[in-house]
């Protein structure tokens, strides 16, 4: 069987032509894969966890690594597999997007994951978010438009959510590695959601895109682990775990497969500024889930990860963010 190919339209401009079911369909679409990396937040942390258990300590770049490869090279089967007459005709534009978009999404995941190591996993939900701040101001400064106040207030709002969520201490401008990672990783995420649909790509098909993407990833992942791991034996050792291989089919399945088909398919109906927020939606996900996913994974596990609580800053932070998400839904900005 084949997914539904998607075709894609341009994110240059808010597709201000689409039937207002088109549209929503388009937003809840986006909402259900935010639900999905919501769930990757505490998913990736407890693998990062096992991983420390399994391999007998931290093992830097290499833990992140082996939580990235994995997920990708069963997503790129996977798809293979389900789609083989549309892979057969993949063609150089398809190519060509699917490897750009590859690469800023695996080196944004390489950041974020290795910050989690050193951040909360709903800090580390809302702080990705920072990507909705970057897409205006990167489309306000090369087409010399305003966008409109509306987006501004929304951009402001999300500023001073993450500043909020981060602890950010005004008097030093210092944050942690965790947090200036999970920042980092924002902005390859920003280069994701800008190339995604470039109308020069407007006859690609989702499916086909978002199987070279899963290939780059993979190749990527693959080739880091192999370069950091302590011994190349380690890298099969994890699969020898149930539990770190249900965790690892769950992410495949949902975070992986389903999160990033939806948003190929479904993100280019709507404009780069607006996608950038509705995408806020994620840590709100996440920010629940991490009260009470963290204990049951580490019951299943054998290791030590809390269930987080809702702290005021959390809460501040959030609704800050969650704000400039509803703003900006009363008027969709509209970027020529």
């Amino acid at each position: 069987m084949d997914f539904p190919g998607g075709v894609f339209v341009s994110t240059d401009c808010h597709v201000n032509s689409s039937a207002p079911s088109l549209r929503l369909k388009a937003i809840l679409m986006l909402i259900v894969a935010n639900a999905f990396w919501g769930l990757s937040f505490p998913l990736n942390k407890a693998i990062v966890f096992m991983h420390e258990r399994l391999l007998g300590g931290g093992g830097g770049w290499f833990v992140t690594a082996q939580t990235v490869w994995p997920r990708f090279v069963l997503a790129a089967l996977a798809m293979g597999a389900l789609n083989v007459r549309t892979l057969r005709t993949t063609t150089r534009a398809e190519w060509r997007q699917g490897a750009v978009l590859g690469l800023f999404s695996v080196v944004g995941l390489f950041f974020q994951i290795d910050g989690l190591r050193f951040t909360a996993a709903s800090t580390s939900a809302f702080l990705t978010q920072f990507y909705a701040i970057l897409i205006p101001v990167w489309l306000a400064l090369r087409q010399r438009r305003n966008p409109g106040g509306l987006v501004w207030l929304s951009v402001a709002l999300v500023l001073a959510g993450a500043a909020v969520l981060a602890r950010l201490d005004w008097r030093s401008l210092r944050l942690g590695r965790g947090e200036a990672e999970t920042l980092l990783s924002s902005v390859f995420f920003m280069g994701q959601i800008l190339y995604l649909g470039q109308k020069r790509f407007s006859a690609n098909r989702a499916v086909a895109v978002t199987w070279v993407m899963f290939l780059v990833e993979a190749t990527a992942a693959v080739a880091l682990a192999l370069a950091v791991a302590p011994r190349s034996e380690d890298m099969l050792l994890p699969w020898r775990s149930p539990v770190w291989t249900g965790f690892t089919l769950t992410l495949t399945l949902f975070c992986t497969l389903s999160a990033f088909l939806l948003m190929n398919l479904w993100q280019p109906k709507l404009g780069p500024i607006e996608a950038g927020l509705i995408y806020c939606a994620e840590p709100l996900f996440a920010s629940l889930m991490v009260l009470f996913l963290p204990a049951w994974f580490s019951t299943w596990g054998g290791f030590a990860y809390a269930n987080e609580t809702a702290g005021l800053n959390l809460l501040v932070g959030g609704g800050l963010i969650t704000a400039a998400n509803v703003l900006v839904q009363l008027k969709p900005p509209a970027v020529s």
